[in-house]
């Protein structure tokens, strides 16, 4: 007999994207570097750093502030079109481990969606490598206040009909944690870039050992 079969599960778990579902750092960095170098400007891994798990905007004011010429919304539309040249050449693939679990919560009749700061259509991009998994998609053309705020998370768990409080998200970011927990959710942890602290309402777990049953322990907790 499962020792989980009487847990309530959540009413949808929310994946965070880079880092978390895929690894799309090394895209990102490589559009930011294009861009940089088509203006004779710059952009470094001390940038990559200071921006991780930040919104987008973020980015791209760092690249004005490196010697970009543009305007946000014309940084973001060449930052769109450069990430969606570098995926068509590039074969991104969903973290190991990941594919599991989402299969776990489809089994289950979990709705599951993806709530991220980075573009819209690479989001869309990923969802297509787990068809029918994710029913929800918040990126940045979704929200106002991207994270650490809770809108996109709260976003989410309107577009679904869901109770936030009755909801878990998956993160590797101190931004998106906090977003997730100002949404009223627990949160998992995965490993990041940057390393989050362990707090009330929070599990961590590695990638590869991330289970329905975790989710369904932490739903309860």
């Amino acid at each position: 007999m499962s020792d989980t079969q009487y847990l309530t599960p959540p009413e949808a778990v929310f994946f965070d994207h880079d880092g978390t579902l895929v690894d799309t750092e090394p895209i990102w960095e490589q559009a930011k570097q294009a861009i940089a170098q088509e203006h004779h400007a710059f952009w470094t891994a001390q940038d990559t750093a200071d921006c991780l798990g930040k919104s987008i905007d973020a980015s791209l004011i760092r690249l004005q502030e490196n010697g970009v010429p543009l305007e946000l919304q014309e940084m973001k539309a060449e930052l769109q079109k450069q990430a969606e040249t570098i995926l068509e050449t590039h074969t991104i693939s969903l973290i190991p481990g990941i594919p599991e679990v989402l299969q776990e919560l489809r089994k289950a009749n979990i709705p599951v969606g993806i709530v991220t700061n980075a573009i819209t259509k690479v989001a869309e991009h990923t969802a297509s490598l787990s068809p029918e998994t994710f029913s929800v998609i918040i990126g940045d053309q979704q929200v106002t206040n991207p994270k650490p705020h809770p809108e996109p998370y709260l976003q989410a768990a309107k577009q679904l009909g869901v109770n936030p409080q009755r909801c878990v998200a998956v993160e590797d970011s101190p931004s998106g944690v906090q977003s997730a927990l100002s949404a009223g959710m627990k949160v998992v942890i995965v490993p990041g870039e940057i390393d989050v602290i362990k707090t009330k309402g929070t599990t961590k777990v590695s990638h590869a050992n991330l289970s329905l049953k975790d989710i369904l322990i932490l739903s309860n907790s």
